[in-house]
This record gives structure tokens, sequence and C-alpha cells, in this order.
């Protein structure tokens, strides 16, 4: 049962990186937006360096994000996830004497 829960765990890895990505995505954008408008109203103030910083932070937290996807992607098996009995193994294959 071994691969069965570490494929499991695997996958839910992958969709935990996948919502994380997001939402390191939208800090990007945020802090982005923010950057900008600070920089616009008071350009080299304190708060534009700090929206800078945290934009650096997101986009870090971003990138390592999408690497650690990259690295752990799915391999193709061409098979579906959860699979049925086939129709073969689900009777007796051959009558004991």
């Amino acid at each position: 049962m071994a691969p069965k829960t570490e494929r499991i765990q695997f996958l839910r890895a992958v969709r935990q990186l996948h919502r994380v990505r997001s939402f390191y995505a939208a800090g990007v954008l945020l802090w982005a937006g923010s950057t900008a408008w600070t920089g616009w109203q008071a350009p080299g103030s304190r708060q534009m360096w700090v929206s800078v910083l945290l934009l650096a932070v997101f986009t870090g937290l971003l990138v390592a994000a999408g690497l650690s996807l990259r690295r752990l992607a799915v391999p193709g098996t061409g098979r579906p996830a959860h699979h049925a009995a086939s129709r073969k193994t689900t009777g007796p294959s051959h009558a004991h004497a």
C-alpha cells in the first residue's frame, strides 16, 4: 500500500504548491502595483523601499514555488489515476479440483 499512499501524498503536495504559487502571484501583482503607486507619489520614500522589498520577497517565493513544481512534475503514465478492477480479475481464473 505504500506506493499508493506515496502517490496520493505526492499529488497533494503538487496541488498545494499550485495554490501557494497562485497566492504568491497575487502578492507579486499587489506589491508591483503598490511599488508603482508609491514610486509615483513619493519617489525614494521609506514606503516605496518597503514595497520594493516585499515585491522582491514575493517574486523570490514565486520563483521558488515554480521551480519546485517543475522539479516535481507529475510523470505522465498515460493511465488514469484511479483504476477500476479489470474484467479479467473479477471472476475466478480457473476452477479448483
